[in-house]
């Protein structure tokens, strides 16, 4: 399946990503996850460094093609273009919050996804654990009081007890 047959193609409701042309669907996220994935996007909505995307896809790789769709998404001002269809290319920030049937090899499948497309930064978001973590190709780290990414992000912040309110 290429992204443009996924673009036009009638979900039903149900989370569609393509990974190397072949279709997997999802199903809607969970109260508490969407909760934590709202709380995100309402937080990043502040920014006036860039663009906030609340499920959107990004064309992260084409022939065959591969279409990723993160809980939120921030894309640098400098970055953000209007278009019809999928956005071309990763976002500078993908946001995931787990859910409970997620499995860590889907999570770190998707992250490491995510960094080869050129994401700058993945964050994981666990309600479950109340935890968060922030993957970069140099490595990854836990965070313990707030979310914070400045050099993508300048002078926002999330600190984890709003987050997980």
């Amino acid at each position: 399946m290429t992204a443009d047959e996924l673009f036009h193609l009638t979900s039903g409701g149900a989370r569609q990503e393509l990974d190397c042309g072949a279709l997997r669907t999802k199903g809607p996220a969970g109260a508490v996850a969407g909760a934590v994935a709202a709380q995100l996007i309402g937080s990043l909505g502040t920014s006036q460094h860039g663009q906030v995307y609340a499920s959107a896809g990004f064309l992260i790789h084409t022939q065959p093609d591969t279409v990723r769709a993160p809980d939120a998404a921030f894309v640098r001002a400098d970055r953000v273009v209007d278009t019809p269809g999928f956005f071309e290319g990763p976002p500078d920030v993908a946001f995931e919050v787990t859910s409970p049937g997620d499995t860590y090899s889907e999570v770190e499948e998707k992250t490491l996804a995510w960094l080869r497309a050129g994401v700058r930064a993945v964050v994981i978001v666990d309600p479950r654990t109340l935890t968060v973590r922030i993957h970069r190709t140099s490595g990854a780290t836990n965070v313990t009081d707030a979310i914070e990414i400045d050099d993508v992000i300048p002078g926002w912040t999330l600190p984890l007890s709003e987050l997980f309110a």
